[in-house]
């Protein structure tokens, strides 16, 4: 982050993965970039959040977003191909996870207390696992 001017706050994030970028009172917002973790056939799991719904805004490239059943367990899940400057709100409680080309460049907007204690993650099923790549090869190429 660097402060110009007036107090304003310019901040960027050019690397690789999350980075929260600014946290204030109860609301987080953060960057995703691609990073090799994030391709469609390493993806094993997906999370929740128990507290907060959680926002996804698609700035540039391309990006899956898996949607899963909002139940104690993942199942369904369905693939949504993410077009820029749409927001896509997943409602607290649904299972999700994203695959993202190399150029993609997402916006994420987040209950500050988001957390690794209250977002647990699950392990996907071999099947599911191909449904993923599956999906992703349809949305993404």
């Amino acid at each position: 982050m660097r402060v110009v001017k007036h107090g304003l706050q310019i901040h960027e994030h050019n690397g690789e993965g999350y980075l929260p970028l600014v946290d204030f009172e109860s609301w987080r917002v953060a960057l995703l970039n691609w990073e090799a973790e994030l391709d469609a056939d390493k993806l094993t799991t997906v999370q929740r959040h128990e507290e907060t719904d959680e926002v996804f805004v698609l700035l540039s490239g391309r990006c899956v977003l898996f949607v899963a059943s909002c139940g104690e367990n993942p199942e369904d899940i369905h693939g949504e191909f993410l077009e820029p400057l749409k927001l896509y709100n997943v409602p607290k409680g649904c299972w999700h996870n994203h695959a993202l080309d190399r150029d993609a460049r997402v916006l994420i907007v987040e209950n500050r207390e988001t957390t690794a204690e209250n977002s647990p993650h699950r392990g996907l099923s071999m099947e599911q696992q191909k449904k993923l790549v599956a999906i992703a090869g349809e949305l993404l190429g």
